[in-house]
């Protein structure tokens, strides 16, 4: 049986571009999908097929229970959505802004000031709520319109990079009001490019390029497709090169590459601490003096360059934008409003 989000083969171009090439996607209830991957990737334009803000070339979408194509309306009274912008009336205080979301979405004027007086004190704004948003942080805008995204306590949420441009304390913040929606039951598919973000929060991971599903799993099953543990070392001086890969090469399990401008040596293993400290004994008897040793797991990045081929930092970089891509500049700014109507 489908998950609570489901899509088969969806395809999107727009003009030469194939922003979206057959995407698939099985999210249980109750569960967090992270959606990976570098700017232009096909993350948002994915987002706004399920949240019926574009018609796919072709595909099917199911998203809590429903048919995204057949039943536009019905899906988005069951959805709540955080895009890319805090998508708030800056001339509006935050409890105005919060009312008004809730009287789209067809509430009584008397519902939905209570209900925003709940959201402002749980998302610690309720000193602010009397305030223009104009005067707010980014990361109080943030809290602001994720409440707004949970007026009508969705069973499904969809988050599109809810995080960028916070602060590390707003990020922790934020990843904490997200635990606790989960954790009351809600579906939520999260885009990012943060890999701390995906591999903090998510049950899986999709990984994203060029339109595609490139690789999916737990954060642990994506990291072991890249190897287990490695030692890295760095010589003091380069000419302890060659002792260094000698000692290394009597641990490793594959082949010891070296760096020579860094003079760092690095080796696959399998062994763990107590491993690390026989190499350790090892070097000094050869008497090689290291400046740095370590015993690295695969991380996220790791796995990220093994799939596309380029650092995560260097793709968030990359300077591609999908909402111009799409011809819709700003539309994250509008999606809140488009979702409830």
């Amino acid at each position: 049986m489908p998950g609570a989000i489901y899509a088969e083969g969806l395809v999107k171009t727009f003009g030469d571009v194939r922003a979206l090439d057959g995407v698939d996607l099985d999210v249980p209830e109750g569960t967090v999908l992270g959606l990976l991957g570098p700017n232009g990737a096909g993350k948002t334009t994915t987002v706004r097929v399920l949240t019926t803000l574009l018609q796919p070339d072709s595909g099917s979408a199911v998203v809590a229970g429903i048919d995204v194509l057949k039943h536009p309306n019905e899906v988005r009274r069951s959805i709540g959505l955080s895009g890319q912008f805090a998508a708030v009336d800056e001339y509006l205080t935050g409890r105005e802004n919060l009312q008004m979301v809730g009287q789209l979405y067809q509430m009584s004027a008397r519902d939905a000031k209570k209900r925003a007086g709940q959201l402002l004190e749980r998302f610690n704004l309720a000193d602010a709520a009397d305030r223009p948003a104009k005067t707010y942080s980014g990361g109080m805008r943030r809290r602001l319109d994720l409440a707004a995204a949970l007026v009508v306590s969705p069973p499904v949420m969809f988050m599109d990079e809810p995080t960028t441009g916070l602060d590390p304390r707003n990020r922790q913040q934020l990843w904490e009001v997200i635990q606790e929606l989960v954790g009351g039951g809600t579906t939520l598919l999260l885009t990012t490019q943060y890999l701390e973000e995906a591999d903090h929060l998510a049950d899986d991971i999709c990984v994203v390029d060029h339109g595609k599903v490139i690789a999916r799993g737990t954060s642990d099953q994506l990291k072991a497709r890249t190897g287990g543990e490695r030692v890295e070392v760095v010589v003091h001086e380069p000419e302890q090169i060659g002792p260094a890969r000698e000692v290394l090469a009597g641990y490793g399990k594959g082949e010891v590459a070296v760096a020579e401008h860094t003079r760092k040596l690095t080796v696959p293993v399998t062994g763990g601490a107590k491993l690390l400290a026989e190499v350790i004994r090892d070097l000094d008897a050869r008497g090689v003096e290291i400046d740095d040793i370590g015993l690295r797991r695969p991380t996220l990045d790791d796995v990220f360059i093994s799939l596309t081929g380029h650092a995560a930092e260097a793709a968030e970089g990359n300077g591609e934008d999908e909402d111009a891509v799409a011809g819709k500049p700003g539309q994250g700014r509008k999606s809140q409003k488009e979702t409830a109507q």
